[in-house]
C-alpha cells in the first residue's frame, strides 16, 4: 500500500468519526482483544481476518506448548502429581522477541491454535508470528480512543530540556513529539526534514510503508483475492501466492472502500429500524424476565404442593407409628403387672398366701378353687414365657426408594416445546384473517399465543398484538384495509414457551368486504342456471336445451349469456368481494353493472341485445377499439382456466399479453365515489386489471355464464366459519 493510499484509508475512517457518524465512546466493543479482554496492543491480523494482541498470540502458543510438555511428563511419570503451570512469563515472551532468537526448549512447537474470536483453528505456518501483518489502522483507532479517554493527560515534548513543554505535533518520520519551538529547531525550512509528515500529538508511530512479512525488504503492492491479504511481487512470482489470483493494491483499495462505504451508509440509513429492533429486544428481555419470574413462582408452587403432600404423609406415618407403639407398650405394661403379681408378697402370690391362712374349710374351698385356676395359669405362663407384643417396627419402615428415584428425575415437562408451524394453505385473508397451524406435540401444549402486527412499507416495526388461543386456529378481526400483516404463533406448556413460528405475511383487501348473495328473482333463468339453497353458488346447465336447438346453428343461431346479479346494490363508498370460478367453466363473465343497464339486458330479447355486441363492454368484442369512454358496466372474461384482460387503448393488444392463468380466487374492488373498478388475484392480493366505470346509478355485482360453468362466492370468515372448518 502506498503512503498516500494508507493515509487516505485512515483519513476516511477518521472522517466518519469526526462527522459524528461513529462516536469513539460507542466503539469500545470493537477495540477489545478477544483474548485478554483489554484494548488492543500491537494487534496482529490472523489468517481468519480477526485481530489479536501480539503478546496474546505468543501467550497462546506458549501455553499450548507447555500443555504439550505437561502431557508428555504425565505419560512418562504417571506417579508424579499433576502440576498446574502458570501462564507463560513475560521473560519467555521477551526471549522470543529478541533478535537472533533460536529454537530452544522454550520455543513453542505449536503453530496451530484456536482463534479467540471465532474459535476456528488457525495455522501460522513455518514463519509463525513473523508471518502475520500488524493491524496499523486498528492500532491507530485504539490510540485515538485512548487519547479521547485521557483527554486531560497531555503528551509532552520529547526534545525539550527539563521541564518539558506540552507537545503540539508528532512527526511520523522521526517517531517523536515536539513543542512548537523544538519542531522549528529540528525541522527547519529548506531542509529534507521540513518535508516530514506530522500529525497531532500521539504516542502511536506506525511505519509509513507496509513491508512484506515474508520478504522483509519488499514493499506490499498487491492483494491476493484467494488468501485475502496483501502480498509483494516476490510472493506472486515464486512464493506461496504464485498460483493465486491477485489484483493491484489500488484496485483492492477502491473495491473494499466502496463496499465498506456502501455497507456503512446502509447501516446508518437503517438506524430507525435498528432502534426499533433494539426496542423489541428490550421488550423481549422484559418478557423473558417476567416469564422467568413466573416460571419460578410456578416451580415454587409445585414444590410447595410436594412439601404439603410430604408433610401430610409424614404426619400420617408418624401417627400410625405412635399408635402402634402405644398399643404395644400397653400390652407390655399389662404383662409386667401380671408377672409382678407372681412375686412373693405381691399381687396374686400374696393374695394366695393370705387365703392359705383361712381355717374354715368351707370358706377356703369356696375361694381356693378359682384361685387355684389362676395360679395354674400363671405357672403355665411362666413355663412358656412369650412377650405380649413385638418390639420391632419393621412393618413401619417407610420405603422411599421409588419416590427418591422419581424425585431425582424431577425436571420440567421437556427440554423445550416444539415450534408450531402455520399452515399457509389453510390460512386465508378476506373480511377477517383465518390463521391455522399445527403442532407436533398438540396434546402436550396447554395453550398458544398468536401474535400479529401491521408491516409498514417503510419497514417501521410495530409492536406485536397477542391473542391467547386454546386450539390450533384463530380468526383475527378489526384489521385495516389494504395493509400487510405478519402473523406468528408460539406454544406454551406451563411456563415453558416455544420459539416463535416462521412469520406468515397476508395482505388485507383494499376495501371492506361487501356481503351479498345471488338474486333468484331478477333475471334468474332457472332453466339454464342452478342456484343452491344458500344462494352463494350458481352453476350453468347448458347441454340438453342446446342439443334440441342444434339444427338452428347452421342458420346463425348463437348461444346467449345467462345473467345473475347480487341481491344488494351499491350507492357509495369502497367495496370488495371475492369468488371462485370452477376450473371446468367454459365461459364466465364477472364484474359490475348499473341498474339501468341490467334492466336493458334482462328485459330485452336475447337475440337482439347482448353484451357481446356492446361497445367497450369490457370483454372481447370486435368494436372495443373504437371507444374507450366510461360505461355503466365492466365485465371481464374467464374460462378454460384462463383470465382474459380486456383490450385497452394504452395496453398491447397481443393475445399473449392479455391472457393470464386463472387465479384460484378472484376479487373485485369497486370505488363508487371515484368510478373505479379493479380485478384482483386473491391468492397474492394483486391487481390484474382496472378501469373507469360510470357509477351514476346503483351498481350491482354482475355475473354471466355460457356453457358449463360454476361460480362460488367466498364465504365471510367468522367464528361460525371457524367452527365449520374444524368440524370438517
Amino acid at each position: 500500500m502506498t503512503e498516500s493510499g494508507e493515509i487516505s484509508e485512515f483519513g476516511y475512517i477518521m472522517e466518519l468519526l469526526a462527522r459524528g457518524k461513529v462516536t469513539i465512546k460507542n466503539i469500545e466493543r470493537e477495540l477489545i482483544c478477544p483474548a485478554c479482554k483489554e484494548l488492543f496492543t500491537h494487534p496482529l491480523i490472523l489468517p481468519c481476518q480477526h485481530s489479536i494482541c501480539h503478546k496474546c498470540v505468543k501467550e497462546l502458543l506458549l501455553t499450548l506448548d507447555d500443555s504439550f510438555n505437561d502431557v508428555g511428563s504425565d505419560n512418562s511419570n504417571q506417579s508424579s502429581p499433576r502440576l498446574r503451570l502458570p501462564s507463560p512469563s513475560m521473560d519467555k515472551i521477551d526471549r522470543i522477541s529478541r533478535p537472533g532468537w533460536k529454537r530452544s526448549s522454550l520455543t513453542p512447537r505449536t503453530t496451530t491454535f484456536p482463534c479467540p474470536g471465532c474459535e476456528h483453528d488457525v495455522d501460522l505456518g513455518e514463519r509463525g508470528i513473523n508471518g502475520l501483518f500488524r493491524n496499523f489502522t486498528l492500532e491507530t483507532i485504539v490510540e485515538r480512543y485512548r487519547q479521547a479517554a485521557r483527554a486531560a493527560t497531555a503528551i509532552m515534548c520529547d526534545l525539550c530540556k527539563p521541564p518539558p513543554q506540552e507537545s503540539t505535533k508528532s512527526c511520523m518520520d522521526c517517531s517523536a513529539s515536539y513543542c512548537n519551538e523544538c519542531f522549528k529547531i529540528y525541522h527547519p525550512w529548506g531542509t529534507v526534514k521540513a518535508q516530514h509528515e506530522y500529525v497531532g500529538p500521539t504516542t502511536n508511530f506506525r511505519p509509513k510503508i507496509l513491508m512484506c512479512p515474508e520478504h522483509e525488504t519488499e514493499r506490499i503492492n498487491m492483494y491476493c483475492e484467494l488468501c485475502r491479504r496483501p502480498v509483494c511481487h516476490l510472493c506472486k512470482l515464486g512464493g506461496n501466492h504464485s498460483n493465486h489470483r491477485v489484483t493491484t493494491m489500488s484496485s483492492a483499495y477502491k473495491t473494499l472502500k466502496e463496499k465498506l462505504s456502501k455497507d456503512i451508509d446502509y447501516l446508518i440509513g437503517k438506524e430507525s429500524q435498528v432502534k426499533s429492533q433494539i426496542s423489541e429486544l428490550n421488550l423481549l428481555m422484559k418478557e423473558t424476565e417476567c416469564n422467568g419470574e413466573r416460571a419460578k413462582e410456578e416451580a415454587i408452587t409445585h414444590f410447595e404442593k410436594l412439601y404439603e403432600i410430604l408433610e401430610e404423609r409424614k404426619s400420617s406415618v408418624l401417627k400410625a407409628i405412635d399408635t402402634s407403639k402405644k398399643l404395644r407398650l400397653d400390652k407390655f405394661q399389662t404383662q409386667v403387672e401380671e408377672y409382678q403379681g407372681l412375686l412373693e408378697n405381691n399381687g396374686l402370690v400374696g393374695y394366695a398366701q393370705e387365703v392359705l391362712k383361712e381355717t374354715d374349710q368351707s370358706c377356703f374351698v369356696q375361694t381356693a378353687k378359682q384361685l387355684h385356676l389362676r395360679i395354674q395359669k400363671a405357672t403355665e405362663s411362666l413355663k412358656s414365657f412369650r412377650p405380649a407384643a413385638q418390639t420391632s417396627f419393621e412393618d413401619y419402615v417407610v420405603n422411599t426408594s421409588k419416590q427418591t428415584e422419581l424425585l431425582g428425575e424431577l425436571s420440567f415437562f421437556s427440554s423445550g416445546v416444539d415450534v408450531p408451524e402455520i399452515n399457509e394453505e389453510q390460512s386465508k385473508m378476506y373480511n377477517n384473517a383465518l390463521i391455522n397451524w399445527h403442532h407436533p406435540e398438540k396434546d402436550k401444549a396447554d395453550s398458544y399465543v398468536l401474535e400479529y402486527r401491521k408491516v409498514n412499507r417503510d419497514e417501521e416495526m410495530l409492536s406485536w398484538n397477542e391473542i391467547e388461543v386454546c386450539g390450533t386456529s384463530k380468526v383475527v378481526s378489526d384489521l385495516e384495509s389494504n395493509c400487510n400483516y405478519a402473523f406468528r404463533v408460539r406454544a406454551y406448556k406451563g411456563s415453558i414457551c416455544s420459539p416463535c413460528s416462521r412469520e406468515l405475511i397476508l395482505h388485507t383487501p383494499p376495501a371492506p368486504v361487501f356481503s351479498f348473495l345471488f338474486d333468484e328473482k331478477c333475471g334468474y333463468n332457472n332453466e339454464r342456471l342452478l342456484l343452491n339453497l344458500k344462494r352463494d353458488r350458481v352453476e350453468s346447465r347448458a347441454g340438453f336445451n342446446l342439443l334440441l336447438a342444434a339444427e338452428r346453428i347452421q342458420v346463425g343461431y348463437y348461444t346467449s349469456l345467462d345473467y345473475i346479479i347480487g341481491d344488494v346494490g351499491i350507492t357509495k363508498g369502497k367495496h370488495f368481494w371475492a369468488f371462485r370460478v370452477e376450473p371446468y367453466s367454459y365461459l364466465v363473465k364477472v364484474g359490475v353493472a348499473s341498474s339501468d343497464k341490467l334492466q336493458e339486458w334482462l328485459h330485452s330479447p336475447r337475440d337482439a341485445v347482448s353484451p357481446r355486441y356492446e361497445q367497450d363492454s369490457g370483454h372481447d368484442s370486435g368494436s372495443e377499439d373504437a371507444c374507450f369512454d366510461s360505461q355503466p358496466f365492466t365485465l371481464v372474461t374467464i374460462g378454460m382456466k384462463k383470465f382474459f384482460i380486456p383490450k385497452s387503448a394504452t395496453s398491447a393488444n397481443e393475445p399473449e399479453n392479455r391472457v393470464l392463468p386463472m387465479p384460484t380466487s378472484i376479487g373485485i374492488f369497486l370505488d363508487y365515489d371515484k368510478g373505479r373498478v379493479a380485478f384482483y388475484d386473491m391468492d397474492h392480493m394483486k391487481s390484474l386489471y382496472e378501469r373507469q366505470v360510470d357509477c351514476s346509478h346503483t351498481m350491482y355485482p354482475a355475473f354471466a355464464l355460457m356453457g358449463s360453468g360454476g361460480i362460488q362466492l367466498e364465504e365471510p370468515i367468522t367464528a361460525k366459519y371457524l367452527e365449520y372448518q374444524e368440524d370438517m
